[in-house]
């Protein structure tokens, strides 16, 4: 999977301190509707996966067959751009190593979360090195929400990386540089990153790394058909 590991839209972490997210932790995928968020977010999951993890997708608003249903075509688009022949393998180590919970109409919280988890160890003996959560309602998700995230990451063990819905028209954003809708909030997270697209292309851009000081160069553009990492 040497093809994908270049090319994947985590390359960015290689600008950053530690490499990686890291276990305990939030990461968050700042994005406009309709610009790759989805894509990007699953690109993140192939990256975990391929990497050895065993990953949790959790999604707030979209049926477990609708996600599974992402996955195969992102997976079929990338097989296809990167020329890869063995796609089969690939779908099985993604179904082994993957689990996806649903949590439909508003009925999301970390206590079910965490008892899901559990379930999933206990009865499986599935445990996530990481979790991706998509769907939450970065609008009006509360701070004690992300909170109990961030304390179910480190009970654990596992990285977890969000989704954050951004909006055109709210530009709002922090001394920090932090954009809305993370911008009051910024501290739960140590890895956040932010898709933007521009009149010159689809840029993945690096705002927050553990604390460090962060390159304005920190960017890596990305194909706007498959959104992987273009060759410099």
């Amino acid at each position: 999977m040497k093809n994908f590991m270049k090319v994947s839209p985590l390359r960015l972490l290689d600008m950053a301190s530690e490499k990686r997210l890291g276990p305990g932790n939030l990461g968050v995928l700042i994005a406009r509707a309709g610009v790759g968020k989805t894509a990007c977010l699953v690109h993140i999951a192939f990256d975990r996966i391929f990497n050895g993890d065993t990953l949790v997708h959790v999604s707030v608003e979209e049926s477990p067959e609708k996600v599974a249903f992402y996955y195969d075509v992102i997976l079929s688009d990338m097989v296809k751009a990167l020329e890869i022949d063995d796609e089969e393998q690939l779908r099985l180590m993604i179904e082994r190593n993957r689990m996806i919970l649903a949590y439909m109409k508003g009925s999301f919280g970390v206590d079910r979360l965490h008892k899901s988890l559990t379930n999933l160890a206990q009865n499986l003996s599935f445990k996530p090195q990481t979790l991706v959560v998509d769907g939450l309602d970065f609008d009006n998700v509360s701070r004690k929400l992300l909170e109990e995230l961030k304390g179910l990451s480190a009970e654990f063990n596992t990285e977890t990386w969000l989704s954050a819905l951004s909006h055109r028209h709210k530009t709002d954003s922090n001394e920090r540089g932090i954009p809305y809708p993370c911008h009051r909030i910024d501290d739960l997270f140590e890895v956040i990153i932010h898709l933007a697209p521009t009149a010159d292309g689809v840029y993945l851009k690096l705002l927050k790394d553990h604390g460090h000081l962060v390159s304005p160069e920190a960017m890596v553009k990305l194909d706007p058909n498959t959104f992987l990492v273009m060759p410099q």
